[in-house]
């Protein structure tokens, strides 16, 4: 099943870390976030491919929203 990585809070885009087609570990960080001058990561939870990436630097978020999004099975993203 897909992981949707959302954002924890209202936030910029630092940097994304990932591209589509990429693998990801558990515990990878995908996306930096930047809320009033602290920097919070958001990571995988499970190893798998990105089949999706909804940011890019610069882009700002509110709470909830889908950042990337991780698929386990093998093959995602082909």
């Amino acid at each position: 099943m897909p992981q949707h990585i959302a954002s924890e809070l209202v936030a910029s885009i630092a940097q994304v870390h990932v591209t589509v087609g990429q693998r990801v570990e558990a515990g990878q960080e995908v996306v930096l976030l930047e809320s009033m001058k602290m920097e919070i990561p958001l990571l995988a939870e499970q190893a798998g491919t990105v089949v999706e990436v909804h940011v890019s630097p610069g882009d700002v978020v509110q709470e909830g929203d889908v950042v990337v999004v991780v698929d386990e099975r093998p093959g995602a993203g082909r």
